[in-house]
């Protein structure tokens, strides 16, 4: 675990695992599975880096067949995660492709399905950040980009996914402390991610009679790839440092949350959402 801030190099965005420096801690030598997710099929989105990353390694060695989303250009990532999955002795069905499109998003799913037949855990991950000190300084099109990774991915992901779902399914969704704790350089992240936070509380309601719950997660800072790809270097330099635990967190500090929420020894948990900030509330 990193002690304090980081002082890694910057990259261009997308970002990619494989180039972080300091590396991130995706579970790939620590993670232990106990089969709590055996012979479960899961599509997350997001999947080649970062908390994606950590929840496809964490879930495939608790027993889950897995598919994942990533954009083209992390092509590299995603093939070490479709490795790390096969490892674990699970089926890996690595999906490039951009969720700003909501074909995309539709051809995600039919070809989860085409795979394994069904999904019992979608996890919407995917999401897009771009640092802007005003709001002046956000462009449309930037601002457009964020909605359409972060929001409208999510709403058309889950359309497609829920009639391939069936009692028991789970359905977990990544917010974020911004919600609550907003930052004024990411106003449009910001305010996505609050739209998720709703929209996971409005789908818990809604589907409770199909048996299928909904929850999300709220990350405070984490050590991924979208850092030093979207925040300027003053900023990843102290990144994580004002938490009360004073550092910031690393991606396998989140895969035990997904995998408790997905399994079902969380069958009575809907519409919850879960604080993994170290130490900074959420309402």
């Amino acid at each position: 675990m990193t002690p304090g801030g980081v002082t890694g190099h910057q990259q261009e965005h997308p970002g990619f695992e494989h180039r972080m420096t300091p590396p991130a801690d995706c579970g790939e030598e620590s993670y232990r599975g106990s089969g709590r997710l055996a012979g479960k099929v899961a599509l997350i989105t997001g999947g080649d880096s970062g908390i994606g990353r950590a929840v496809a390694i964490a879930f495939a060695r608790e027993g889950a067949d897995v598919a994942f989303g990533h954009l083209p250009a992390e092509e590299a990532d995603g093939k070490e995660v479709e490795r790390l999955v096969g490892e674990a002795g699970r089926t890996a069905v690595r999906l490039p492709g951009d969720l700003t499109d909501p074909q995309a998003c539709r051809d995600l799913v039919a070809r989860t399905v085409e795979a394994f037949g069904r999904i019992d855990v979608l996890v919407n991950n995917a999401a897009f950040q771009m640092v802007r000190a005003r709001l002046e300084d956000v462009p449309d099109e930037e601002w457009d980009r964020t909605v359409a990774t972060n929001l409208d991915a999510l709403f058309h992901v889950t359309k497609a996914a829920l009639p391939h779902m069936g009692p028991g399914g789970s359905i977990v969704n990544t917010t974020s402390v911004n919600s609550d704790n907003p930052p004024p350089g990411l106003i449009a992240y910001d305010a996505t991610k609050a739209g998720i936070a709703n929209f996971t509380a409005a789908l818990a309601r809604q589907y409770g009679d199909r048996g299928i719950r909904a929850n999300s997660v709220a990350p405070g800072p984490i050590w991924t790839p979208l850092i030093p790809a979207t925040m300027p270097a003053e900023d990843v330099a102290g990144f994580g440092q004002d938490t009360p635990l004073g550092r910031p967190g690393q991606p396998v500090e989140l895969a035990p949350v997904y995998v408790m929420l997905a399994s079902d020894e969380a069958s009575y948990v809907s519409g919850a959402r879960i604080a993994v900030t170290g130490g900074t509330p959420i309402l």
